[in-house]
């Protein structure tokens, strides 16, 4: 069934970062590597970590629990493309239910990478009440912004391994 307008919401960020689409889905690829960008990482220093299936690409999951700040919750990389494109099924448990699809999208431009994080998920009664004093997109952009920031210096630093 077709949602109708206003039953999802969809918030979207790009950067561009100065490294070859690959060394940036290397790094969305693998939730291992997601510690060193997340933009909820470190909000909660007791943060519990909990990943699954292979080691990265489809199938592999990453479960969290944490404080208010980080809630509770899973996801799996639903399907990679090398090095163009990752999906991920986002399930919040915790600050309140909600099953949510993120989407990286890596294109080449000039000598870098334009990245764009884009989630799609519904709009929930909850979220519906919580739009009538702010939105989705500014609850979650500025996130989304830090942690595109952070995926761009941990890329870009010299001391990022090689592309294999």
């Amino acid at each position: 069934m077709a949602a109708k307008d206003g039953d999802t919401y969809t918030v979207e960020r790009s950067t561009t970062v100065a490294a070859e689409p690959q060394r940036v889905y290397d790094q969305l690829v693998d939730f291992h590597k997601w510690v060193d960008w997340s933009p909820w990482e470190g909000l909660d220093p007791t943060q519990q970590r909990t990943y699954g299936g292979p080691e990265s690409g489809p199938g592999a999951t990453y479960a969290w629990s944490g404080n208010r700040k980080v809630g509770r919750g899973k996801m799996e990389i639903l399907e990679a493309t090398a090095p163009s494109d990752v999906r991920v099924a986002v399930n919040f448990e915790k600050p309140f239910k909600s099953e949510n699809t993120s989407i990286f999208t890596l294109r080449p431009e000039g000598s870098g990478t334009h990245v764009t994080w884009t989630m799609i998920g519904p709009q929930s009664t909850v979220t519906k009440l919580m739009g009538m004093f702010t939105s989705m997109d500014k609850m979650v952009g500025k996130d989304f912004e830090k942690g595109l920031a952070r995926l761009k210096a941990v890329v870009e630093s010299p001391a990022a391994p090689p592309p294999p």
